[in-house]
Formats: structure tokens, sequence, C-alpha cells
């Protein structure tokens, strides 16, 4: 799933990868609509599992801040109005799912995206954002660290 849901720069929601041609990809909205379209060579297109967030030591992957959300939020999606949120209520959340995350680096537009990314997913089936032999391999170490 992590590869084949895109960003497209200029283009909002996020889309899904269906097929690729000669010099473009056709891809389809991740919403109701399930509508095609084309996204050429000149459109930045970012697969999610490229994506990663600043923090105070390494970049944390996109994928792995979803599943800190989902489990936040008990699988389903944030309650926080985008348009309306204040800067406070951004950082809040933001410090709950990640506490280290780096407050000059994230910006609340990135908080904002990243929680309206999170609810499109969630919204339309999509919910398993860290593969389970990746949190098996996390447990172990996460337990050798507090030790």
């Amino acid at each position: 799933m992590k590869d084949t849901i895109l960003a497209i720069s200029g283009k909002p929601g996020l889309f899904r990868l269906v097929s690729q041609g000669r010099n473009m990809l056709i891809v389809e909205t991740i919403d109701a609509d399930k509508k095609r379209v084309p996204a050429g060579v000149r459109d930045r297109v970012t697969s999610l599992n490229d994506v990663s967030m600043y923090t105070d030591e390494e970049d944390k992957p996109l994928m792995e801040i979803f599943d800190a959300i989902k489990q936040k939020e008990n699988g389903k999606p944030v309650d926080i109005n985008c348009k309306k949120a204040s800067a406070a209520e951004l950082t809040e959340f933001m410090a709950a799912v990640l506490p280290n995350y780096d407050r000059d680096r994230v910006y609340n537009t990135d908080i904002k995206k990243l929680i309206q990314w999170y609810n499109i997913l969630i919204n339309n089936g999509y919910s398993d954002f860290v593969e389970p032999q990746a949190e098996a391999e996390e447990a172990p170490a996460a337990e050798a660290a507090a030790e």
C-alpha cells in the first residue's frame, strides 16, 4: 500500500497508482469519486513511503507517524478542523503524536496536511500503515532500549 499512495504537488488530496505508461502515471483519487487522472512528467509526484517528518534526532517516516495517530485516535479520523484550528491546538496534537518533532522545521501547515492525509486514508479504508513484521522488529529494540 505504501508505495502506491501518492501525493501530487499542486493537486489536493491523495492518489492511488493505477498504471504506468510512457512518460505518465495513471492515478485515481482516494475518495468516493475514484476519479482517474494522468500525472505527467512535469507533475511532482511523491510516494507517501518517501515522506518523513523532522524530529530532534533522525527523521521519522510518515507511515510510522500515521500509525501513531491511529493508536492515539483508536483508528478513527482526527476530529480537529484543520481550517479553524489554532496554532496551539495543532502543536498540542503533534506533541501528543510525536513528542520529539522539530518545532522549528515542522510548520502548522505541515501538521494540517498530516491530519488531512490521515483522515483521507482512514475514511477510505486504508489503515495498515506499518507492516506487521516492522512492528515485531521494533518491539524487541524498544524493550532493549528500556533496559
